[in-house]
């Protein structure tokens, strides 16, 4: 029983559970990113460059040896919009951060005069 404790205990822990939601929410983010740069930003961009090529599909551009060099430029494609919406998120939050992080800073030490009043305070109370 104390290995499935432990690992109960494993599961529990929030940095498990932090990168379970990451990684779901990950999946899903990419099917989003895949069909921008597949269905709006590929054709958006490659258009002109594919119908002038004949051709339907970026996947299909391929040289006279057979060589299929289509996929790889999509797929470079689809690395530079991905990094780039990443960097975009990064950026935000990192942004967000620097908000927080600009909270009002611990106030001044007290000045010698400062000081010198409190001893006196204390003093006066002592007596």
């Amino acid at each position: 029983m104390g290995m499935m404790s432990e690992f109960k205990d494993f599961i529990a822990k929030g940095n498990v559970m932090d990168l379970a939601v990451g990684v779901i929410i990950g999946a899903a983010f990419g099917k989003i990113v895949s069909s921008l740069v597949e269905d709006v930003i590929t054709p958006a961009l490659l258009t002109p460059a594919l119908k002038a090529a004949q051709l339907e599909n970026i996947e299909q551009l391929k040289t006279d040896g057979g060589i299929l060099y289509g996929k790889f430029l999509a797929a470079t494609i689809g690395f530079i919009v991905i990094a780039f919406v990443i960097f975009l998120l990064v950026k935000g939050v990192n942004g967000m951060r620097k908000k927080e992080e600009a909270a009002p800073a611990a106030p001044p030490a007290p000045t010698n005069e400062e000081k010198l009043l409190m001893e006196i305070r204390d003093a006066l109370k002592n007596r």
